[in-house]
């Protein structure tokens, strides 16, 4: 398991529902956590590491040393929106590259844990906007999808790497084709969804 950069089609896939919770899950999981510390992270979504579960992990302080901080949610949906904030964003997927996002400014959030508990929550701040920055992954969108057109044409030419640089990985055979992941990524629903 590793995190996928953009153009990966993996990112761009509406994750479907969990429905259910075993061993091998919590081990995704804790994988996910390892990788998002490795890559100096707040947020990990499924999509990001080529899974297409609607699951995401958060710890604020992404410090692997304070374990009280992580947070799994399971099937998330955000129940009501109030506000408006603009601040920084960067992402995973897009490796260096940060811009500033327009997003509402509080959340109430609703979802599942590991141990199958409901949980709602209140969010404003980084903990508000990480949250749906990781929704928005979940529904195959990314943070560039919310830039306004100047800001966007201020990224263009990072993008264009990405683009390139993922091509280059195909045409060296080291990444499958669209048809091949998205074969992948039925298969892997089957599995729990």
């Amino acid at each position: 398991m590793q995190i996928v950069q953009y153009p990966h089609p993996t990112l761009r896939h509406v994750s479907k529902p969990l429905k259910r919770v075993d061993k091998e899950l919590h081990a995704i999981v804790r994988h996910m956590f390892d990788l998002m510390y490795a890559a100096k992270g707040v947020g990990l979504a499924a999509n990001q590491v080529d899974l297409p579960y609607r699951l995401f992990i958060i710890n604020l302080e992404s410090d692997p040393a304070a374990p009280e901080k992580e947070m799994v949610f399971l099937n998330p949906v955000l129940v009501s929106r109030k506000g408006t904030a603009e601040a920084e964003e960067g992402c995973l997927s897009l490796p260096g590259l940060y811009a500033d996002v327009k997003r509402p400014e509080r959340v109430t959030l609703n979802a599942f844990d590991l141990a199958g508990q409901e949980i709602t929550l209140e969010l404003d701040g980084l903990f508000a906007r990480a949250v749906q920055h990781e929704i928005d992954h979940l529904d195959g969108i990314l943070f560039i999808d919310r830039l306004s057109p100047t800001v966007e044409m201020s990224v263009k030419d990072a993008l264009v790497d990405f683009e390139l640089q993922f091509a280059g990985q195909r045409e060296r055979g080291e990444l499958p084709d669209d048809e091949a992941v998205a074969k992948r990524l039925a298969e892997l629903e089957k599995l729990r969804t």
